[in-house]
This record gives C-alpha cells, structure tokens and sequence, in this order.
C-alpha cells in the first residue's frame, strides 16, 4: 500500500485517543491518576513529581501526551488471570505478539518456569518460596558469574539499591538499557565537556531562536517537547529538522494544550533535510566546511574556550563536497543552507535521539554535532547547548546512582567509606559484552529489574540462545513481554510481580534528561495483587544472600536511608538527602551550562576528528523506529497512525527503490538481513530517502547482526544492511 500520511501531528484525534483510552478504565479513574504528584512513566522530558502530575519542571500546566496515558492506562487495566499459564503453553507464549502480551493484564502473582519439567509451563510459586530459590541460586553463584540489568522504569533508590547490592556480592557486571539507546551521547558529551547528560535545562528552549533537531521524532516519541518546539516557532524561531523520513508530525502539530494551535495547527520544520541513514557524520563535517568557507566561525569563543579546533576546521575544509554530498546525501546547496541558518541564529540548542546513536558511528555523531555547536559558540550560554532526547522517564537516573559497569572513582571511594568494604575491581560488562559472555557459558545469574532485554538487542535469534545459556534468570516485572518467553535460562526463569511507580508505598525520585530530579509521592495499587515494590524486594534479597554485615539491609528498606547514601555517594546529589522532608525537587549541580566553563581539567571544551562511516553500497539501509502507538519494547497499537501505516510487519520504502527493486505498494515481499529474514512483509511506499529503509523495533531485531560502536558499545539498529526479494 501507499502511505496514507496524515498532514499534521497531534490535534483533535489526540483528544479523540484520549477520550477512548480514559473510558477503557473510568474518565475520573484516570483523572486522578494522571494528576497525583508522580513523575511521567514515559520519556524522560520531565513531567509531575511535587510539581504535579500534568506539571512540567518550569511549572506549566497542562502538560500531558498520548505516551503518558498509553501508560496509565495499560497499568490501570485488569489483572492476569490467575489460569492464565494453564491455558497457554510455552510455544502459545512465545507466539504472543508485543501487543497480545501487553494486553494480558497486570502481573499480579510471581511464577517460575523449570527447563524441561512437566507441562513445559510457567507455574505459580509463592513469594517466599521464590525469594528463598533465587537466594539459594545467588549463594551458588560466583560473583563475577553473576550480572544485573536494569531499564529506565525504575526509580533512582531502586536502581542504587541494586547496584549496591551487586557490587556488596562482589561484581561490577552492572549495566542497564541506555548502552542500546542514548550511551553513544554519553561518551560522546563526557569527551567534548567532561558530563556525559545534556548542559542545558528545559528554561533554556524558551530563551533559544532555533532548534536543531537530528535523528528524532518528538511528534511520536516526545510529545511534550512538540510544545516548546511549537511556542519557538510561534515566537519567530526556526527548527531545522534532519531525518530520513518526513514526518508528518514535525512538519506540522497540533498542540492540544494551545488553543490556536489546536485549531489551525503550528508549523514546526523550517528546513527539513533528508540524509542518508548514518549520513550524519559527512552532513556536519559539511556544515563545518560551509561555516569556514564563509569565515561564519565564533574564532574568538574558539581560541578562548576550546582545545583542538584548528586541526578539526582544516580536516572539514580540506574534505572535497563531492565526497561529502555523496556520503550525506544531502546537496551542498542545503547543507550551506543549514549552516547558514545555524550562524543566523543568536541562540541554538542541539537535540537529537537514536537516529544519531543507534550507529557504529554514534559517539562520532554526537562529536560532530558538538564540534558544529563549539564552531558557532553555542555551548556555554542560556539558550544554547547540547540536548541528548532521552527515550525513558528515569533512564539517566539509574545511570547517575550507579547502575554501570564503571564507576567513578569519588562513587567508589565513597561506596567503600558507605559500606565498610572494598569494591571489586574487575571491569564488568557493558550490555552486549553481557550476553557475548553468557552465550560462552560464563554466566549463571541474571537480574532483570524491568525492560525487555531480549527484544532489545540486534539478532534474536542469538539473543534467545545466549539467554539460554544463563542458569537462572529473575525478572521483576510489571506486565508480561516477549522477553519472558524467549529469554529463557538454561535452569530456571523467574517472573515476579512488582508495582508500579504511583503505587509504590513511600516517595520515590527521578531524574529527567535535564538533569532535574522529580519526587513522586507513589500511592496505592491500581487493582488487587501480590505486587511488591523494587527497592523492598532488592533488600529482602540482599538480606538473605548476604545477612546484616556490612550493609543494614533492613534499614534500606527506608527511601530517607537510601537517599541519604546516594546523597554522600553522587556528585551533585546533595540536595536529595533531604527531599523527602522538604519537597524541593532540584537540578543536578555542575551540568548546566550557562557559561562556557566546562567539567574538564582546564575548563575548556574539545573538538575531535570524525572519520566519515562505510556502508554497504549493495544493500539499502534499514532503520529500526517505534511507531506512534509505542513506546520502546512496549507496543499499545498495532497501526502507525502518523505514518498511514495499517501493522507493524511492514517496509517503508521510497518510490524509487520500490520501481528499482520491481515491487509496488501492498505487495509482499521477503526482507534478509544479516543475522535472518522476515517473509510476507508488506511494501509500504511512503516519504523516506530513497536507499533507506525503515521498520519496526523490536519485531525487526531478526534482521539485525550485532555491529557494535566501539565507543559506546552500541548496535547500529538504524544502519543495517537489509535485501529485499519479491515474492513469485
């Protein structure tokens, strides 16, 4: 089919959608829910806390999207019941679509699955008895055997609490969701200015006059952040948009919140640019080139604020345009365009999301966006700066407590002062070096606290066998996903209930990817269950394996403990001993930039050298996406509504590669990648550049061999070689 694309974002089927949604579990229900003092359980652009529930961090109201209902909603629905493994074998489980396990309710009980025993079935297993066999499993284990994984979903006392407990054991296998998303900008960001989050905070988007968006979709993934996009235009400020794929939300939105921009619509994109996937290197090396050519460097912010700059500028004008536009496919005539509406500008910020870092390219991405930023001096100042799009609403947080494999050194230092112990010091696995190490047979354990970690990486069908390799395997879990049916351990596979964020019984915090850390006051469960909460199921594990000494783990069943703990560990954590007691939510010190004085030995930023990628000239380029009715593993709809495309086992294609490759609109097709294919695959002809392709995450992981960023140890999920044959 061709893609019936919707002109605009946003806008009356928002509020339609929200209707719908609110009546699938009680208008009021919701209403309540929605408004308690709770941080946003999606992206992490930072909403609720003690702000309010529909409140963002500068106090505007209301401020609420499709994404954060989806997810009340979902939470708010009924429980699984309590037959339900009895009716479904473990080949049904494994059939179930993202959606179908989604929609199976609230996990309500913990179960167990035993590798090979009778009814090949996850069974029920009280509480007790299943703390008392992941315990004696822990004891059994081998502290470097062992590892712990955690996703965004958490909160910052849950997530210290595990990696806490993990190191106490004896190992830093500690890692959590961000090394296949946003690790790429971390590396990249803590190179260039010595702080791996973004140096600006939300304020500053009102005080910017262009916005240079790369390699993201707010529309579908952000929405909240299509309101400051929207009130920059309004203002007579411009957006520069590069994306393969035009997309109908940032071309045009409708923002419920703003009266006439719910009616007529904002106008979000001045300039749209449409590279090639992993193009982005050579379009900002481009952008550098131009700005040289036209002398449009800030040279005096240069030689006062930044190391290296001289042989960075004379590598991007010594590159020839034929090269660059070759690579980028973008014309020079636009990329100069860009660079001139860069230098125009009096203030610019710099965002972008895993179209820049799912690569293996992705830390040279973000340093080429930063040596443009530093180019033009617009790091260091209020409305400029740097501005990772983070995709989960607590996913910076837990990589602040620790939830890493390293450690800094004051962290470490002050966990040993904490504890009474050494910390160990064998370097633990980043995400992927985890499941290379379980596939060899070197691990016996696994902790999952939350996410989907085998619909999450490259090549699933590696995935499942190098899970399977793990002896015992616990996940704490909200609903079910696919990950709980494939990601089997060779021995046992624990599943246990857990509760959400606003029905946890004390005060939790988060952190937003403006480094602001939000209190949510928690609340009572949504429906009936056995759920418990993370941080007290952590400490009754920690209790048993590891007894009293050195660590009370008793009295870490306190939030005001543990956040008296993380206060004395984290830099610029301080303020957070006391936020239970005084209410004041807080930015992290020493991240924010508003003068270009920067968190390195001699307070000036870095340009560095970006190399231009090498692809495959024989295949096209495929992206992995999320489409408007997800929200990253966890998929609420099965059709793109923004796209115009009907299911999720779709190719997004443009005309020309369509016509080159002899396949039309509707027709099926087989997509082979390097680690697998997918077969009965429907060609969707749509506005993509031509060859790329795109489709959808985590179904399209089958297609995807793991090629890692050396940097950052990440996938290249937007980057793949993929071919495509016609069915007969």
């Amino acid at each position: 089919m061709a893609a019936r694309t919707p002109v605009s974002g946003g806008g009356l089927r928002a509020i339609r959608y929200t209707v719908a949604k609110a009546f699938e579990v009680g208008p009021w229900r919701l209403w309540r829910r929605m408004n308690t003092h709770n941080a946003c359980k999606t992206c992490a652009v930072g909403m609720g806390g003690q702000r309010g529930g529909m409140v963002n961090e500068s106090g505007h109201f209301p401020e609420v999207c499709k994404k954060s209902l989806q997810a009340q909603v979902a939470d708010m629905k009924g429980a699984l019941p309590r037959d339900f493994f009895k009716k479904h074998s473990l080949a049904e489980l494994q059939a179930l679509t993202p959606k179908a396990a989604e929609d199976s309710g609230r996990l309500v009980y913990p179960v167990i699955y035993r590798r090979g025993a009778r009814g090949d079935t996850f069974q029920y297993i009280s509480w007790d008895n299943a703390m008392e066999h992941w315990a004696n499993s822990l004891r059994a284990t081998e502290p470097a055997r062992a590892a712990f994984y955690a996703s965004g979903r958490s909160s910052n006392e849950a997530g210290f609490l595990l990696q806490s407990f993990a190191r106490v054991f004896g190992t830093n296998n500690v890692m959590n969701c961000s090394y296949y998303c946003h690790q790429a900008s971390g590396v990249g960001l803590k190179m260039a200015y010595g702080t791996g989050t973004a140096t600006l905070e939300l304020d500053d988007i009102s005080k910017s006059d262009l916005v240079v968006l790369l390699g993201a979709n707010p529309a579908s993934n952000h929405p909240r952040l299509m309101t400051q996009l929207s009130d920059l235009r309004r203002r007579g400020g411009n957006v520069i948009v590069v994306n393969p794929i035009r997309e109908s939300g940032l071309e045009n939105f409708h923002v419920p919140s703003q009266v006439r921009s719910l009616l007529f619509g904002t106008k979000i994109a001045t300039m749209y640019l449409q590279p090639l996937a992993g193009g982005d290197v050579a379009l900002l090396v481009g952008v550098l080139k131009a700005l040289a050519e036209r002398n449009r460097l800030q040279t005096q912010y240069l030689q006062d604020y930044v190391n290296g700059w001289q042989a960075i500028v004379a590598e991007a004008q010594a590159a020839s345009w034929e090269t660059i536009v070759a690579q980028s496919g973008v014309t020079q005539n636009e990329i100069e365009g860009m660079a001139t509406m860069i230098a125009d500008a009096r203030a610019v910020i710099f965002a972008w999301a895993m179209g820049l870092t799912h690569h293996t390219s992705g830390v040279q991405n973000v340093l080429a966006v930063s040596n443009v930023a530093l180019a033009t001096g617009n790091v260091g100042r209020p409305g400029t700066g740097m501005l990772p799009i983070r995709g989960h609403s607590n996913v910076q947080g837990v990589g602040s407590v620790g939830v890493s494999p390293a450690l800094q050194d004051a962290v470490r230092a002050a966990l040993e002062r904490l504890y009474g112990k050494p910390m160990p010091t064998a370097p633990g696995y980043d995400t992927h070096a985890m499941l290379e190490a379980a596939e060899q047979g070197k691990l016996d354990m696994l902790v999952a606290l939350g996410g989907n970690l085998w619909g999450s990486n490259p090549d699933l069908t590696w995935a499942s066998t190098a899970m399977g390799q793990i002896k015992n395997i616990v996940y704490l879990s909200t609903k079910l996903n696919p990950g709980h049916f494939h990601g089997l351990g060779a021995e046992t596979t624990l599943i246990l209930p857990v509760l959400a964020r606003d029905e946890e019984p004390q005060a939790t915090t988060q952190e937003s990817m403006f480094n602001f850390v939000r209190l949510s006051d928690g609340g009572t469960p949504n429906i009936k269950g056995q759920m418990r909460a993370e941080s007290a199921i952590i400490c009754d594990l920690a209790q048993r394996v590891l007894g009293d000494e050195p660590v009370d783990w008793q009295r870490l069943r306190d939030h005001n403990e543990v956040r008296k703990l993380i206060a004395e560990a984290i830099p610029g954590w301080r303020a957070v001993e006391t936020i239970g007691q005084t209410k004041q939510e807080f930015t992290i010190t020493g991240r924010v930039f508003h003068t270009p004085k920067f968190n390195t030995s001699d307070g000036k930023a870095t340009m560095f050298s970006t190399p231009l990628p090498i692809f495959q000239e024989d295949a096209l380029r495929l992206m992995t996406l999320r489409s408007e009715g997800q929200f990253n593993t966890v998929v609420y709809e099965e059709h793109d509504l923004y796209r115009g495309i009907p299911h999720r086992y779709c190719i997004l294609l443009a005309q020309a590669d369509a016509t080159r490759l002899g396949v039309r609109a509707g027709d099926r097709v087989t997509v082979r990648g390097e680690a697998g294919s997918m077969a009965n695959i429907e060609v969707v002809v749509g506005r993509i550049r031509a060859g790329n392709a795109a489709m959808y995450y985590p179904e399209a992981n089958a297609l995807i061999k793991a090629h890692i960023d050396p940097l950052s140890k990440t996938p290249a999920f937007k980057s793949a070689p993929i071919w495509i044959e016609a069915h007969a």
